[in-house]
């Protein structure tokens, strides 16, 4: 029993290392000089591999198609893939949000587990690219190459989705799957910053608010979106954990205009930061506005929140009126922006859409198409939030594909 594996990331390295425990032989091919490239640029280059949350928890965190992954998740859970790599030397830690980090910081320890794990005896590794699947009477046979055809009982593609093309990333698998005659959800950016109207921004660029909550209203005035975390400010916009979530659920921004408040001091209601802001004029009272509140805020949000608040930002603050106080509070609690836009699939961390998850088996990752045909990772049209929800999402998916891809039976004809 033989069988190929297409694409050495995330996916393909625990597919890989899973069906050479149970075929004759594993074939992985990768077009890039490297295994795993995209995995190394993953967290900042720390690779946050998964979420300490419970299964149940982490279903709610994968804004579309989340029901698909139930029996991967639940086959290969988070606390697998955390034994996994520990078994190879990997320590792990916990960290904000649940985030899951090897304790060394570094993506490539957890890239040399994964090929450890992968590069077994019985598979070997092969530098091509995949030109389009055999297909012979209803069932996949092999896969032709650059270099030449490749024959397998079974193919398993794991070439992920559009996002981060330099890593090899370049949408291949979803023209094999189209070729298959699969259906493939148009594929658009996910976790990707957000360009917004207002180009004052640019004022902001490099400053990372922490602790902030962002709310995100629509066109008719219903609130869309809501978290709390950490963001930046960019020269087209924002970006950060919080704003990359966002983008995740709110797919149509582009098309629909979402304005957008920034709570600066959630941890304080309304009065309480009037409160606070009175203390800080009583101690400030002789200088101007925009030299009275850097106790409270960053400096370089400071001019920009007051001239929101139209206040002279040369005022002194013995003169500023109750208006203008209450003004500059509403703007703290309040801090206005428009989402117009996302910035290109190719700047997003992930792919959103991919092949439509009816015509895989959930249970095996196998086509429901083509006989032994399977998908796994960011091909498929599943995509998580920011917290390493999208590689367990890979890592699970990778693992069911590579366990059922070995099978040999009646339907397949092989015995």
């Amino acid at each position: 029993m033989t069988v190929t594996v297409i694409g050495a990331g995330a996916a393909g390295l625990i597919a890989a290392g899973r069906a050479a425990e149970k075929a004759d032989k594993v074939i992985l091919i990768e077009k890039n000089d490297i295994v795993g490239k995209k995995l190394l640029i993953t967290g900042k280059g720390r690779c946050n591999l998964t979420n300490a949350a419970d299964i149940e928890d982490m279903i709610a965190s994968y804004p579309r198609n989340a029901k698909f992954l139930y029996s991967p998740l639940y086959t290969f859970t988070n606390h697998d893939i955390i034994n996994l790599v520990e078994s190879y030397g990997v320590r792990t830690k916990t960290e904000r949000g649940g985030r899951v980090f090897p304790v060394s910081d570094s993506a490539r320890d957890v890239v040399d587990a994964l090929k450890r794990y992968a590069l077994k005896s019985n598979v070997t590794l092969k530098r091509a690219e995949v030109k389009s699947l055999i297909i012979r009477d209803g069932a996949v046979k092999g896969v032709k190459t650059d270099k030449g055809d490749i024959y397998s009982d079974s193919v398993i593609v794991c070439t992920g989705g559009k996002s981060y093309p330099k890593t090899g990333s370049t949408g291949d698998g979803y023209k094999l799957a189209a070729r298959a005659g699969h259906t493939v959800i148009e594929p658009k950016a996910s976790l990707v910053p957000i360009v917004t109207e207002e180009t004052w921004v640019k004022e902001l660029m490099g400053l990372s608010l922490r602790n902030i909550r962002i709310t995100a209203y629509d066109a008719r005035g219903k609130k869309a979106y809501s978290d709390f975390g950490e963001m930046l400010f960019t020269h087209f916009g924002i970006s950060g954990p919080v704003v990359l979530s966002m983008s995740a659920r709110l797919r149509d921004i582009g098309r629909e205009r979402y304005r957008l408040e920034i709570d600066l001091k959630p941890a304080l209601d309304t009065e309480k930061l009037t409160a606070r802001v009175m203390r800080d004029f009583e101690k400030y009272n002789k200088k101007h506005i925009v030299n009275s509140l850097d106790d409270l805020l960053p400096k370089a949000i400071i001019p920009v929140a007051v001239r929101l608040a139209k206040i002279d930002a040369h005022k002194a603050v013995n003169e500023i009126t109750r208006e203008e106080r209450n003004a500059l509070v509403r703007v703290l609690k309040h801090f206005p922006l428009t989402a117009k836009d996302v910035r290109p699939v190719e700047e997003a961390i992930v792919t959103s859409g991919g092949v439509k998850v009816s015509e895989i088996n959930p249970s095996t990752m196998e086509s429901k198409l083509v006989r032994g045909l399977y998908f796994a990772g960011e091909v498929i049209d599943v995509d998580g939030c920011t917290g390493g929800y999208n590689l367990q999402a890979a890592f699970s998916t990778g693992f069911v594909a590579g366990d059922n891809a070995p099978r040999k039976d009646i339907s397949r004809g092989t015995d």
